[in-house]
């Protein structure tokens, strides 16, 4: 196994953690300040934020910007 998957691998729980953290606090900051806001839509377009963060990045991704990180 390549060297550079195999760590990844061995942090993918603090990754998974750290994405779900993201999300949770966003989730309760909405409530805090919109405590009668849409739980479920407030999620959906949350997840929609951050998935369009992610296809930028891989956008950088795909154009060498981490080539030389």
């Amino acid at each position: 196994m390549d060297i550079v998957i195999k760590e990844l691998l061995n942090r993918k729980s603090e990754i998974d953690k750290a994405t779900e953290l993201l999300f949770k606090v966003n989730m309760k900051i909405t409530d805090w300040d919109i405590p009668e806001a849409d739980d479920k839509q407030a999620a959906e377009v949350l997840i929609e934020m951050i998935k369009d963060k992610l296809n930028s990045i891989k956008a950088d991704v795909d154009a060498g910007k981490y080539d030389n990180y």
